[in-house]
């Protein structure tokens, strides 16, 4: 079981103090928050694409890139890339380079993204928003199987017999389907038998349990060796010394935020109830203290079948030492409370 966190490096205002931090700080604090990740043995970082003022990471790879050698053992992926605004052969090359930096640890989560402004900032009409995502799906895994390339469509130039480099040193470059639990997403990462990623923020997860049971069906069918399928969840969450002064913490920051994205789209008024709610063990918020947030590791990956879970920490903004100490009890204390759980069912035969 793989234990990580994800960020997408908000720059909203302190819900305090109304103070917005600059960009360049929130990276530079992100950078740390992934060399502490990797100090307290966490698996995993994933640094989200957006395009927006409240979000400071437009350029995943080379945050990643500027933890990578600062780091040893953690693995660096996107969380996720808006491959349907990119172009796969720069996507390629650059995960290509983290992975030199990094010395195979790079990562892609390629994904559609929920946010659309990175659409009309690079020239893409939402109109072809499948088409273009299909597509460069399918030249980004043509790259990732071959040093030299011939491919067409109908988004982008063709490429005719052109290598791309630089080549990583992992080989294949991991390549994740993200999906937001639609079902014709969570089918084509089986068909491809590719790992899939799934953003479980709302609802209960175990909503999600016949999603991973349709991947593995669909895997299953394209002839795919199923026992070799990663599943993660991505979730928000907040792990504190207790439960109460977690929830005291996270809460203010996080209903602030989801209250902005919330009169963006039409969502009702989040709430102190919808938090608590969703703390509940078949909820989708993980927080609390070290053994509250275990717990509802184990049952996300006894219920629903996740191998790797990634707390996503902060929702909003909060004082960069809260979330580094997050982190560090996720690493130190979370995980090794799942650890010993799955360690238990594999020498009991569960």
């Amino acid at each position: 079981m793989e234990i990580g966190v994800t960020t997408f490096v908000e720059t909203t205002p302190d819900v305090e103090t109304g103070k917005v931090i600059s960009h360049a700080e929130r990276i530079r604090e992100v950078i740390e928050e992934i060399v502490l990740a990797d100090q307290v043995g966490l698996d995993v970082f994933g640094v989200g694409e957006h395009h927006r003022k409240d979000y400071a990471a437009s350029a995943p790879a080379v945050i990643l890139a500027a933890a990578a050698s600062q780091t040893n053992r953690i693995r660096l992926t996107s969380a996720v890339t808006v491959l349907s605004s990119d172009d796969p052969v720069r996507v390629f090359q650059e995960f290509a380079t983290l992975d030199a930096i990094s010395n195979g640890r790079a990562e892609i989560m390629a994904g559609r993204g929920s946010f659309i402004e990175s659409f009309p900032l690079f020239g893409y009409d939402l109109k072809d928003y499948d088409e273009l995502y299909n597509e460069k799906l399918d030249l980004l895994l043509k790259i990732r199987e071959s040093e030299m390339v011939t491919w067409s469509g109908e988004h982008r130039a063709a490429i005719q017999n052109r290598g791309v480099y630089p080549r990583p040193v992992q080989n294949p470059l991991p390549v994740w389907i993200a999906s937001g639990g639609t079902p014709q997403s969570v089918a084509r990462a089986g068909v491809l038998g590719l790992p899939l990623v799934l953003a479980i923020i709302g609802g209960s997860p175990l909503q999600f349990a016949p999603l991973v049971q349709l991947y593995k069906n669909a895997a299953k069918q394209a002839g795919h060796d199923v026992s070799k399928l990663t599943v993660a969840s991505h979730s928000h969450g907040f792990v504190g010394e207790s439960t109460d002064s977690a929830v005291d913490k996270f809460f203010p920051s996080t209903q602030a935020a989801m209250n902005i994205l919330g009169r963006e789209r039409g969502w009702g008024l989040y709430s102190r109830a919808t938090f608590d709610s969703a703390r509940s063990l078949e909820g989708a918020l993980y927080v609390g203290d070290a053994k509250t947030v275990a717990e509802k590791i184990i049952f996300l990956r006894k219920n629903v079948g996740i191998t790797r879970f990634m707390l996503h920490v902060p929702v909003g903004s909060m004082p960069h030492h809260e979330v580094l100490k997050a982190i560090e009890l996720l690493g130190t204390e979370v995980a090794p409370l799942v650890r010993a759980e799955i360690d238990r069912w594999e020498a009991e035969g569960e």
